[in-house]
């Protein structure tokens, strides 16, 4: 069992902005090395605290594509490279459990100190057997539990699932994303009532209402509990703003003075952006394209290509994008992209 080295747990249990890195095509639908490294590069020269590969925002077709390895690989690369000692790498790791197997092992070998683990091809099962899959990934690497909304891939995960996921020894985080307050209050019930929520970070994924999760102190049963960083889709763009939101709201939380409006002013705003980013409108049917939108009009990808030539923007979506680009130019971090473009591609 690979276990989780101190320096990286405890940097996980402090909270990092760790961005769900995008996947960088050319024109002809294959791997672009040179900006999917500029893209690593730019995250971790924002203030990233890790990198989440292999991921949603990756594309779980690069499998299909053999391109899983390569993304991997790059971008271990880059973070080994970087001068945060204890930058953290996450491989996302999909399938029934052979597959998942595979992939968590491919993850060791690659030096990745955690797996984020789908649950997504268990659509049908019960909780034993989800729970039977997790602890044979666990029993590989540290995993990061993860719950998807179901409209993106993701399926319906009940308290007592979360409850028995969060006594699994080697579980060291939770991203929560299931883009609702009640599915995600039964993750943080769950883990409370495991007895271990002074032991795995809590990662909010909840693209809708990340300002208010990292604002928020939860008390279960007198016990106080909070969401450490973020793991994050809406994170692959305008990383550096995201990074000055993060420790904002970390400062705000941990101060004993109330909360500001300027702070629930801010919250709106975000969510309005990521409306926008994500398609909100066509039930998330651009949410790729979009961040791919973002990166394209700063130059760090050549164009929005995905690997389906059928997933682009929803009408309307750049206009869109645009507007929020315009209406909130402190959350849009184009001049420092631009100050060090160069660098990053070369």
């Amino acid at each position: 069992m690979s276990k989780l080295p101190k320096n990286f747990y405890d940097a996980l249990l402090r909270g990092q902005v760790i961005p769900a890195h995008p996947l960088a095509l050319n024109k002809q639908r294959k791997l672009d090395e040179r900006r999917q490294r500029a893209l690593s590069r730019y995250y971790l020269a924002a203030g990233a605290g890790g990198l989440a590969v292999g991921v949603h925002t990756t594309q779980f077709a690069v499998r299909d594509q053999d391109l899983l390895k390569p993304v991997l690989e790059i971008a271990a690369e880059e973070i080994t490279k970087c001068s945060n000692e204890d930058c953290l790498a996450i491989a996302g790791v999909i399938g029934k459990t052979q597959q998942a197997v595979r992939e968590a092992t491919l993850a060791v070998d690659l030096g990745y100190h955690a797996v984020l683990l789908s649950l997504g091809a268990f659509a049908n099962c019960c909780d034993e057997d989800m729970i039977s899959h997790c602890k044979e990934i666990a029993a590989i690497t540290p995993i990061v539990g993860f719950y998807l909304q179901p409209s993106v891939g993701g399926r319906l995960l009940t308290y007592e699932f979360w409850r028995k996921f969060s006594e699994i020894e080697n579980v060291v985080a939770i991203k929560v994303a299931p883009f609702n307050r009640y599915q995600t209050v039964d993750v943080l019930r769950g883990l409370v009532d495991s007895g271990r929520s002074d032991e795995i970070a809590l990662y909010t994924g909840n693209d809708d209402s990340i300002v208010i999760d990292l604002l928020t102190k939860h008390v279960f049963s007198d016990v106080e509990l909070h969401f450490a960083g973020g793991l994050l889709g809406h994170w692959a763009v305008w990383t550096r703003k995201a990074v000055n939101i993060f420790h904002k709201c970390r400062r705000y939380r941990n101060s004993r003075d109330p909360i500001p409006q300027e702070m629930l002013s801010l919250a709106v705003e975000v969510t309005d952006c990521n409306a926008a980013l994500f398609d909100v409108k066509n039930n998330f049917a651009g949410c790729i394209p979009g961040i791919h939108e973002v990166l394209h009009r700063q130059k760090l990808l050549d164009g929005i290509w995905c690997i389906d030539p059928k997933e682009t923007l929803s009408p309307g979506q750049a206009s869109e994008i645009e507007r929020v680009s315009t209406q909130y130019p402190h959350l849009v971090d184009d001049h420092f992209v631009e100050e060090h473009l160069d660098d990053w591609l070369h």
